[in-house]
């Protein structure tokens, strides 16, 4: 018999946090519909149901309900956000196409609507910063050990160093190679050391002293590896193979299984699956409420554009999309010439091409906002890499490490490089390489919170700037 202890996510605590969730939905409109003295009608009853079934549903998809241990809370609050606003999207389309009340026009429905998922997220970010204070304090913890003294070892145990919130308990190293032959790099400062060889850890397993093993020999070290995961299998601690992957630069790596076959993606867009669905119902949403706020300033700016200059009011624009896919990205015009050609002449300031009123639309980015119908119909999306002129592809893609990179996602309206000062000309290679730097950064780090931080800071600091001519 196996021996050693099990710590797994409490299936209770499962339980127990879709039951508070869903609670809070309930509560929440009951209140709203109290607080506005609304009248009950079995519509809203069958709609307050149904939002939490769904609710659960895609919570249920996102895997909203498993330990969040080790990971960040911008990562559980996407799931939930994503579980509820589509929940949302579902209600309203259902009631638009078949049922016609318009009820999700009312006030107190709303408010349910914007007020839930706040009050779902504020409790979230409670209960994990209450265990990441009890972990930091040696409750809730977990023991861990690393097999083998590598470098790769001891960066995962500097990641867990950093994360005394998570409550990773290191318990030091096991390797049976002798001193001299262990991995040394004077940047990596480590505060545990070798604890004993594989015999000890198995011990240590079977004693209950270690709950999780994270193997980190080189992927050359395959028989070692074969032989302590042999051995781990009579004991009860959960296993972990880390893989070297360090030789490259990776790019949304995640795992993929061809019928029992696994590949790792080196490079990836971080946009699969349920990830893609939030994304692009994020443009639509977002995109058809700013162009019915800038309907009006946009048509303003059309009539600028024609009083004040002679061409049309729109520009097409030839630009690489997602997987090189060539678009057309619309802009108000700024400039008396218009081609789009082979090479690409960035505008300088004081250029002659640009007319008054066009300087002043660049210099506000207000020459962008046709691009919001690309974001509604899909070809862009409102945050992203910029797209640049096809010329600028080819002449960069040859310069640059990695530059095609920043078509793994759809190009952007405004992004990470613009809101960091990349905005504007690039006349010298070395801005050109500070763009593709926050690009990629974005496209390895994205998330839902990181889209609205990015939307909410270009509204203070990304339409304006020194480049923007």
């Amino acid at each position: 018999m196996a021996q050693g202890r099990i710590r797994q996510y409490d299936a209770k605590i499962n339980a127990i946090s879709r039951l508070i969730d869903s609670g809070i939905i309930l509560l929440t409109f009951l209140a709203l519909f109290d607080i506005f003295n609304a009248t009950w009608d079995v519509l809203y009853i069958w709609s307050l149901l149904f939002a939490i079934v769904l609710f659960n549903f895609f919570a249920e998809s996102q895997d909203a309900y498993r330990s969040w241990r080790g990971t960040a809370l911008r990562e559980e609050v996407s799931a939930v956000m994503f579980s509820w606003f589509t929940s949302v999207f579902i209600l309203v389309m259902i009631d638009i196409f078949f049922i016609h009340s318009g009820s999700y026009l009312d006030s107190f429905v709303f408010l349910w609507f914007l007020l839930t998922p706040i009050e779902l997220i504020s409790w979230h970010a409670i209960v994990r910063t209450s265990l990441a204070i009890l972990r930091a304090r040696g409750v809730n913890t977990r023991n861990v050990a690393i097999v083998g003294e590598t470098t790769l070892g001891k960066r995962l145990e500097r990641a867990f160093n950093e994360m005394d919130w998570s409550g990773f308990r290191l318990v030091g190293y096991y390797d049976d190679r002798s001193q001299k032959r262990v991995e040394t790099e004077p940047n990596l400062v480590v505060t545990h050391k070798k604890v004993g060889d594989f015999n000890q850890l198995i011990e240590d397993c079977k004693a209950g002293k270690v709950d999780t093993v994270y193997i980190t020999l080189a992927m050359s070290a395959e028989h070692r590896i074969r032989h302590i995961t042999e051995l781990l299998a009579d004991s009860t601690a959960s296993v972990y193979l880390v893989p070297d992957l360090f030789t490259f630069n990776l790019l949304n790596s995640r795992w993929v299984d061809y019928q029992g076959i696994t590949a790792i993606s080196v490079y990836e867009t971080p946009f699969a699956g349920i990830d893609s669905m939030l994304k692009r119902l994020e443009d639509i949403i977002l995109s058809f409420v700013i162009l019915m706020i800038i309907a009006i300033p946009m048509l303003i700016i059309a009539a600028g554009i024609k009083f004040t200059s002679k061409g049309p009011v729109f520009f097409k624009q030839t630009r690489y999309g997602v997987d090189g896919e060539k678009i057309k990205v619309w802009k108000f015009r700024t400039m008396t010439v218009t081609e789009d050609g082979d090479t690409v002449t960035q505008a300088q300031k004081n250029d002659s091409r640009i007319t008054p009123f066009g300087g002043f639309l660049r210099r506000t980015s207000l020459d962008e906002l046709p691009q919001f119908f690309n974001s509604l119909g899909g070809s862009m999306s409102i945050v992203g890499p910029r797209p640049h002129a096809v010329a600028h592809n080819e002449q960069y893609r040859a310069q640059i490490q990695g530059y095609m990179l920043r078509h793994k996602v759809k190009p952007g309206i405004t992004g990470l490089a613009q809101i960091n000062g990349f905005r504007g000309e690039t006349d010298t290679l070395d801005k050109m390489q500070g763009r593709v730097h926050y690009d990629l950064k974005y496209i390895q780090n994205w998330s839902l919170l990181l889209d609205i931080e990015i939307i909410f800071l270009t509204i203070f600091k990304g339409f304006v700037g020194k480049n923007a001519y």
